[in-house]
C-alpha cells in the first residue's frame, strides 16, 4: 500500500503499511511483519478518502513516534550493554538482576521473522539491569541488558 522511511533515535525503520482491514493492519518494518489494532479514533483519519496519487517513498525525521507508549528510561547502549541484534519480540528472559553471567551463557530468547533466536552474555559479570522483558517487542540497536 504505503512505503515509509522514518529516523527515530538515529534508527533508520523501512516500513510498508500491508493491509487494513477494519481496525487491524499488517505492517512491514525492517522486514518483520506486525499484526497491529488500530486505535479507533485514528481509524478515522485511515479510512479519509484520499486522491489515488503516486509518490515516492516518505522520509520523516522524529524524536520518537507519538502514539508509542512511554517505555522506561533506556540504558545508554555501552560497553556493558547487551542490544537487540534485529527487530523482534522477547519471548523469553533467562536471567534476573544481580545473577553472576558467563561469556557464551543465554541471557534471553528473541523472535524474529519467525526464528527463535539465542541473545548470549558477551562478557562475565553480574546483570546490573534487564530492560526489556517477556512479551516486549524491540527494535534493532534497543538495549536489552547490561552486565556489570
Amino acid at each position: 500500500m504505503e512505503r515509509f522511511n522514518f529516523i527515530i533515535n538515529g534508527n533508520n525503520y523501512d516500513t510498508e503499511i500491508l493491509e487494513i482491514v477494519d481496525n487491524k493492519a499488517q505492517i512491514q518494518v525492517n522486514g518483520v511483519v506486525y499484526d497491529v489494532q488500530i486505535d479507533d479514533t485514528k481509524k478515522k483519519i485511515a479510512n479519509t478518502p484520499r486522491a489515488n496519487v503516486s509518490r515516492p517513498v516518505q522520509t520523516a525525521t522524529a524524536s520518537a513516534p507519538a502514539a508509542v507508549k512511554q517505555a522506561p528510561a533506556k540504558v545508554a547502549a555501552g560497553a556493558n550493554a547487551i542490544t537487540a541484534p534485529l527487530p523482534g519480540v522477547i519471548l523469553d528472559v533467562k536471567v534476573n538482576v544481580g545473577d553472576t553471567v558467563t561469556v557464551g551463557q543465554q541471557l534471553l530468547t528473541l523472535e524474529a521473522m519467525k526464528m527463535e533466536n539465542s541473545i548470549d552474555s558477551t562478557k562475565n559479570g553480574v546483570v546490573k539491569s534487564i530492560a526489556k522483558h517477556k512479551g516486549d517487542s524491540v527494535m534493532e540497536g534497543d538495549v536489552l541488558i547490561e552486565i556489570e
